[in-house]
C-alpha cells in the first residue's frame, strides 16, 4: 500500500505500460483489507463499530468504489489521497480501543442500516475529495503552473460531472439511512429514536446536499459555488458521524 502511494505521490504510476497490474495490486490490497475487517467478526460473532473500525471500513468502501468506478469513469488522482487514508485507518483500527456496545452478526436490520449509511458517507467523502482536486486544478490553471498531480487529473468538467453523480447517489443513500434510523429505530438500534447532536448535523447535511443538487438542476450551480456547498455539507456529515462517535467513545464513555 505504501509503495503504491509513493508511486503516485512522485507524479507517475507504477508500471506505466501495465496499468492493469497496478489495478490488480489495488484489488489485492482491498482483499487483504477486507480480511482484516472481517476476521474479528468471524471470531466473535459480533460487530463492534468503534471509531477506528468505522474509519477503516469507511476507507475500504471508498477504495472499493474507486476501484470499481475506475472501470467506467476517469478517476485519476483520487488514489493519491485514498490509499494513505486507508493505510492510516487500518492502523487506527488496531490502536484505538473498541467500544462496549456490540451488535450480533444476525442483526439484519442493523447491518443493512450500517452498510447503507457507510456507503452514503463513502460517496460523500469521494465527492469532497473530487471537490478538493477541482480546487487544486483550478489554482494550477489560473497560476499556469501545473503540478505533478494536476497533470494527471481529468478535465474540470469531467471531475465536476463525476462529483455530482457521486453526490446524487450518496444523497439517495443518506435519505434511506436517515429514514431507517428514524422510522425504524427500535428495529435497527433496539430503542426509540432520540433527538441528538448527531441527528441535527446529519439532517442539516442532508438539507445542504439536497439544496446543492436542486441548485445544480434548476440554477446551474457549478464551479466554486458547488465546491463550497460540497465541502460544507461533508463537514457537517463528519461532525454527525465521526465527531459524535469520537465524543461518545472517548469523552462520554
Amino acid at each position: 500500500m505504501a509503495v503504491h502511494y509513493l508511486g503516485h505521490w512522485r507524479g507517475h504510476v507504477l508500471w506505466p505500460r501495465q496499468s492493469g497490474i497496478e489495478h490488480s495490486l489495488l484489488g489485492a490490497l482491498l482483499l487483504l483489507h477486507a480480511i482484516v475487517l472481517t476476521l474479528p467478526v468471524f471470531q466473535s460473532g459480533t460487530v463492534s463499530l468503534g471509531l477506528g473500525t468505522a474509519l477503516s471500513l469507511l476507507s475500504w468502501m471508498m477504495l472499493l468504489i474507486f476501484w470499481t468506478g475506475s472501470y467506467f469513469s476517469r478517476m485519476e488522482g483520487l488514489q493519491t489521497f485514498l490509499v494513505p487514508v486507508a493505510f492510516v485507518a487500518v492502523l487506527l483500527a488496531e490502536i484505538l480501543p473498541l467500544p462496549r456496545n456490540t451488535y450480533a452478526v444476525n442483526d439484519v436490520a442493523f447491518l443493512l442500516h450500517m452498510v447503507v449509511s457507510l456507503l452514503a458517507y463513502s460517496l460523500f467523502a469521494i465527492g469532497a475529495l473530487i471537490a478538493i482536486l477541482m480546487l487544486m486544478q483550478e489554482r494550477a490553471l489560473h497560476e499556469r503552473k501545473p503540478g505533478r498531480l494536476s497533470g494527471k487529473l481529468p478535465p474540470l468538467m469531467v471531475m465536476e460531472n463525476l462529483m455530482f453523480q457521486t453526490l446524487g447517489t450518496g444523497f439517495l443513500l443518506l435519505t434511506a439511512s436517515l429514514a431507517s434510523g428514524v422510522l425504524f429505530s427500535e428495529e435497527v438500534f433496539g430503542k426509540p429514536a432520540v433527538f441528538s447532536h448527531k441527528t441535527v448535523f446529519a439532517v442539516t447535511s442532508w438539507l445542504v446536499f439536497g439544496a446543492l443538487l436542486v441548485g445544480r438542476k434548476y440554477r446551474g450551480w457549478r464551479g466554486r459555488m458547488a465546491i463550497r456547498w460540497t465541502l460544507g455539507g461533508f463537514a457537517l456529515l463528519l461532525l454527525a458521524y465521526i465527531g459524535t462517535k469520537a465524543v461518545m467513545q472517548f469523552v462520554l464513555h
